[in-house]
Parts: structure tokens; sequence; C-alpha cells
């Protein structure tokens, strides 16, 4: 029986509706596909762009200690943070300052304070630097485990936390450092601005001493060009007595280096002692001198008496009681020349810049 015109022309239009709605359900799907598609990989790419630094949770003024309680550990993208924030990261994520019992250090609004079971012990530093504690209305000298991390500007809350607004304790300005200059020192390869380095004192015959320790390095640089040998390093009075001591000693034997050794992990390494025994002239001058400490004078008058002193480097000057004038002057005057001709070239630069 054949089918009613109008009824096949019926079923014709309803199949066509059908297609036409799957037609319409699959580009609907599709789309909502491709934005879902889009919508992981833009979170996924904003994943791989996180990093985790460290941020200050409250306000910190210049000068402040920082101790881990006032850390905390953000997620942030890597485009809104310094570069160096990510890498000084682990810096801060080791950081813990103790006593030497082990009892960690806290601080807040009043201060810094020792957690021993419920009771806060505070903290104050003495005229010295020490920091010391009142038990049972006794002060007590409190020995910490590493070096404190010291701000260096004033900071706010959310501050994200690199190496450079920080410092080791012993690097903060007292009334006698001043910034020295020095273009005599055998300088690593890969130096640069920013990195902490000893100076040590290689001798003839072999025997190795730190002259200054853990001192951060600045290269001076001439027309955007960082100087091949030239250093600067701020130091106290009692480390540039030292320091000139070692030059003198250096020039005179010949054969003798001084050297800087770079520290491979600063913010986790401790600084290294001293152990270079300066003449009994420098000693003398020193002992005099009322820029330097008490705690510094003591300390050099026990490296000074050390047998190492009068065993080696004693012995080793006497090898070259002849030539020493002529080696020192000759050094020093190389030295004068090198400083001049940095100084020329530095203004030279300054004088190009504003011809500009």
């Amino acid at each position: 029986m054949s089918s009613n015109p109008m009824q096949r022309q019926k079923r014709i239009s309803f199949w066509m509706g059908v297609l036409v709605t799957i037609l319409i359900c699959g580009i609907v799907i599709c789309g909502l596909g491709y934005m879902l598609y889009t919508k992981i990989m833009e979170e996924r790419k904003l994943q791989e762009s996180m990093v985790q630094v460290y941020t200050l949770n409250v306000d910190v003024l210049s000068g402040q200690v920082v101790t881990s309680n006032m850390l905390d550990l953000q997620t942030v993208s890597k485009d809104t943070v310094p570069s160096n924030a990510v890498s000084d990261s682990s810096t801060f994520s080791s950081y813990l300052l103790q006593d030497n019992k082990g009892n960690e250090i806290f601080t807040d609004s009043n201060g810094m304070y020792i957690q021993e079971g419920n009771s806060k012990i505070r903290l104050s530093q003495d005229d010295k630097g020490n920091y010391t504690k009142r038990v049972n209305n006794q002060t007590q000298e409190v020995e910490l485990k590493e070096v404190p991390l010291i701000a260096k500007v004033n900071m706010k809350a959310n501050t994200v936390l690199t190496r450079e607004l920080v410092a080791q304790s012993d690097e903060v300005n007292t009334d006698d450092v001043r910034n020295q200059e020095f273009n005599m020192i055998t300088l690593p390869t890969t130096l640069e601005s920013g990195d902490f380095v000893d100076i040590r004192m290689r001798m003839p015959n072999g025997v190795d001493y730190i002259v200054v320790s853990k001192k951060e390095v600045t290269i001076p640089d001439v027309a955007g060009i960082p100087s091949s040998d030239t250093i600067n390093i701020k130091m106290s009075e009692d480390e540039i007595l030292t320091m000139s001591n070692a030059i003198v000693e250096a020039y005179i034997m010949t054969g003798a280096e001084l050297y800087a050794s770079r520290y491979t992990d600063p913010g986790n390494q401790q600084k290294a002692t001293p152990t270079y025994p300066i003449s009994r002239e420098t000693m003398e001058l020193i002992n005099t001198n009322p820029n330097v400490v008490n705690e510094a004078k003591n300390a050099l008058w026990a490296r000074y008496n050390a047998d190492q002193r009068n065993g080696n480097v004693n012995n080793q000057l006497n090898n070259y009681s002849a030539e020493s004038s002529d080696n020192v002057e000759t050094g020093i005057q190389e030295q004068i020349q090198k400083q001049k001709q940095l100084r020329q070239e530095y203004l030279e630069a300054l004088n190009g810049a504003t011809s500009n």
C-alpha cells in the first residue's frame, strides 16, 4: 500500500529534524569539549608557571633579626616575583635559628625569645652584640648555632625574600666598617658581585691561612664592564689592619699568594674562623686602636701568641729579609698604578655618559 504523500513528507521532516538536532548537539558537545580542553591546558600552563617563594608575614625593620616564624612559603606565578627569589628559596627553607642547646629562637611583637617548655625567655643584645637572657635574675650569654639573618632594609609583610634583602649578622654595618678596595688578590674565574669569599694567604712552604672570612664581594665596573682584578669588601677596623699586614708580608715573600676562595652555599655554610697570625707590630697597633673592640683584640692576641706565628710566618719572612724592601715597594707601586688606571677609566666613563 503506497504511503500518503503528506505522511511521507512528515516522516522526512521528522528525520531531518532529528539529524539537525544531532548535528547541533554534536557542534555544542565539540564546542564544550574544546573549551574544556583549552581550560585544562591553561590551568596546566599556569601550574607549570607557579613557583614557591618565601615571604614575610610581618613588617620588618632594617637591622632586625629574621626568624623562621616570620616566613611563609607561598605559591605564586614566577612572572610576578624576582627570578632570584626562586633560586634563593632554598636558603630560607633550611633556615632555623637555634641556640647551642637546640632551642629554636622566634620573634613576636615584643622581640626575640626562646621557647623553653611553656615559657618564653626573652633575648636581648649587650653592647658587644652578644645575645643574652635573664634566668633566675641572672644574665646568661646565649650562643647561637648559626649566624642570624638580618634585614638590610625596611620591608612590609608579604615582601618576597631574596638574598639581596637580608645579610648575615656579621655583615651589618657598625661604626668602624669601611668599604675597602683590593686589586692584589687572585680571584676565582667566575666570581660575581654578591658572592661570599674567604681571603686566604698561601705561603711559599705550602702553609695556608685564612686572613678574613665570609665577605660579600662587590665588583666595580667601568662603562658597564666588570673589573677583572679589583673587588670591594666591607671590613671592620681589625680586619682592615689584619689584611694590610697580610698584603705587606705577601709582597715580602716571593711565591706567597693572597687569593679568594668562594663559598658554594653561603646561605647554609657557616663563617670560617680566621687563622692568619698577624705581626707583633700590627698587634700593638690594634691593641692601642680605640676603633677595635676588645673581643676582636682578644681573638687576634690569641692568634698571634699561637706557635704557628713563630713556626711558620716568621721563618718564611727571614728567608727574604734582604729583598723584602724591594718586594714591598714594587708590589705597592703596582697596586697604586692599578688603582689609578681603574679610577681614570671610571671617570672617563662617567664623562662619556654625561656628554651623551
